[in-house]
């Protein structure tokens, strides 16, 4: 077993404010979605707000309030991937474009923490920037081009 969890950031720019008509299957499907994640194999932690429900009302760190932000902690890259591509969480990443502009910049990105370190935003914010400064490195990377936890690529 690894001395590593995997974190993961995504972000993504509404079409329209949360309590829009576009956006209401959406945010219907937040807090299913959110217990699902939380009741899945592997599954450590989860960016939240206040309330302890979703992130989608945390004040936006990238000076966008149409910014949404979402952070995951994983045991390893087996119960991320089974959760973002094996569970109904498919449909909304497959869907995206329904509620979400079209990103320039990397939306998404992987890295690798100590198990018993919780990510801030700021240190995913500054993944992101990583992976778009340099591309895919042991550092920050993405399901395309996976690195393991001592940095082998995979």
């Amino acid at each position: 077993m690894s001395k590593k969890y995997i974190a993961e950031i995504n972000i993504a720019r509404m079409k329209a404010p949360l309590d829009s008509p576009l956006l209401k299957e959406f945010v219907d499907f937040l807090e299913p979605i959110n217990t699902l994640a939380d009741e899945s194999p592997g599954f450590v932690w989860r960016l939240k707000d206040d309330d302890g429900s979703s992130a989608a009302n945390i004040e936006s760190p990238l000076e966008d309030d149409m910014m949404l932000i979402n952070m995951s902690v994983w045991e390893d890259l087996k119960s991320l991937k089974d959760f973002s591509y094996g569970t109904v969480h498919s449909y909304f990443v497959r869907d995206g474009r329904k509620w979400f502009e079209r990103m320039k910049s990397p939306h998404m990105v992987l890295w690798w923490v100590d198990r018993d370190h919780i990510p801030t935003t700021e240190e995913a914010l500054s993944k992101l920037k990583h992976i778009e400064e340099y591309g895919p490195t042991s550092d920050a990377f993405n399901f395309k081009k996976i690195f393991n936890s001592t940095g082998k690529e995979i």
